[in-house]
């Protein structure tokens, strides 16, 4: 099966909320408003469609020549394993600016055996305030 990636203006908060449950990422998605808001804001959505069905996305804060936040990487378990969401961060790296731009994330847990396996480089000198809810 052919996985089709695009730079997106726009991903529907039902989209973005299917996605996230099929892929087992934690986030708000029983408070839907909190969802809209986090996709108004994101300025770089890069999606993955398997026969124009959405199976993967990354969303992402950027200024597409410096910094780019890669906060959310989610590909539906049924599609896990193809190399979806490796692709999705390359996509993402190319989009916002390729070698100019420093490209972050934050692992969850259960995640971060992914990243080693795709051989992302870690940072030892991060830190950041954790949010309260």
């Amino acid at each position: 099966m052919t996985t089709v990636y695009a730079r997106e203006d726009y991903l529907a908060a039902d989209d973005y909320i299917d996605i996230v449950r099929k892929s087992g990422l934690n986030r708000p998605i029983a408070d839907r408003g909190r969802i809209e808001r986090m996709l108004a804001h994101a300025n770089l959505i890069v999606t993955a469609r398997q026969d124009g069905r959405l199976v993967g996305f990354a969303r992402s804060l950027t200024d597409f020549c410096y910094c780019c936040y890669l906060s959310d990487l989610a590909v539906d378990k049924a599609c896990q394993g193809q190399g979806i969401g490796k692709r999705l961060i390359e996509e993402t790296r190319t989009q916002a600016g390729g070698a100019l731009t420093t490209t972050l994330l934050l692992a969850a847990p259960t995640a971060v055996s992914f990243y080693d396996r795709i051989e992302m480089p870690r940072a030892d000198n991060c830190f950041l305030y954790r949010r309260e809810r």
